[in-house]
């Protein structure tokens, strides 16, 4: 819920008087001279004494077509953005802090919403989900060749606020961002959904140059996000495109570099519950994002 990866080396001197003296030696000499050779290598044998051969050029391996298919994001960025932080819960004031998203002034981040407790079972909160379903986000990605970056890991007290998830993405110059949450609906609202920017030009915001690429990337997310999670997009926003423009979002509004945020399913619901609670969900979830990601990089 948002709030908002030898040359050949030519003979020397003492190697060349070596091979004069083992002409008029016995087989003793052959042996030496055998032994000297073996430390020279094959290629130094066809030298003659005064000889001096062109070293061959070293070569790099060149990547095969097999490799580059199985790291496909090499010399791409992905920033992932693990939504809210498990840390929030502590620090209300802190998080309460208003910061500057271009259009308004806004909370820096929220502690996100949470599933049901029921029959004796905790809550399962959103910050949790958001980190678990990141780490497999990442290890997929690296996998494929990217360099992943988290905006945090849970190893600071609190957020990042808003505004700096914003920045750590923009600083990364990063190819692509996606934030992860999932939403806090009325039960009865299932499905996912991924948010996109709107344009956007006040204060310190200018989404203009993002709008166009970030709405490919959502929409290669929302398809393969379906197609791997077998679910299907939010009944209750975006017109059943699995699409949803905003304009209020400070981690959107801030972005020079393309961004979305996918809510993954409704926590509030229990059967949209159900799946997110689920490692092996989760994994699925995971694998929907970045193979989306994948197909956008890939243009």
């Amino acid at each position: 819920m948002p709030y908002d990866h030898r040359n050949p080396v030519t003979r020397s001197l003492p190697a060349a008087l070596a091979v004069l003296v083992c002409s008029a030696a016995l087989a003793g000499c052959g042996a030496a001279s055998e032994a000297a050779e073996g430390t020279r290598g094959p290629a130094a044998a066809t030298t003659t004494p005064g000889e001096s051969r062109t070293p061959e050029p070293s070569r790099t391996p060149s990547r095969t077509p097999a490799a580059d298919a199985a790291r496909p994001l090499a010399g791409r960025t992905v920033v992932v953005d693990p939504g809210h932080n498990p840390g929030n819960f502590r620090h209300t004031r802190e998080i309460d802090e208003k910061v500057d998203i271009g259009t308004a002034r806004k909370e820096c981040d929220t502690t996100g919403t949470s599933t049901n407790a029921s029959g004796g079972k905790a809550a399962y909160t959103e910050a949790a989900f958001t980190l678990d379903v990141s780490h497999r986000l990442r290890k997929l990605l690296e996998a494929r060749g990217a360099e992943v970056v988290l905006t945090h890991d849970a190893d600071r007290p609190y957020g990042p606020c808003i505004d700096e998830r914003a920045r750590i993405g923009n600083e990364a110059a990063a190819d692509a961002v996606v934030s992860v949450h999932a939403d806090g609906s009325a039960v009865g609202n299932r499905g996912f959904h991924v948010i996109v920017p709107a344009e956007v030009r006040e204060g310190s915001a200018d989404t203009g140059p993002i709008v166009a690429p970030s709405r490919t990337l959502g929409e290669r997310i929302a398809a393969a996000f379906a197609r791997t999670t077998g679910t299907s997009p939010a009944n209750y926003l975006g017109g059943g495109t699995g699409l949803d423009v905003r304009s209020d979002l400070g981690g959107l509004n801030l972005s020079t570099v393309p961004k979305v945020f996918v809510e993954c399913g409704n926590m509030r619901d229990p059967k949209d519950a159900a799946l997110l609670t689920s490692g092996a969900w989760r994994q699925k979830a995971a694998q929907g994002i970045a193979d989306g990601i994948v197909t956008y990089l890939q243009g």
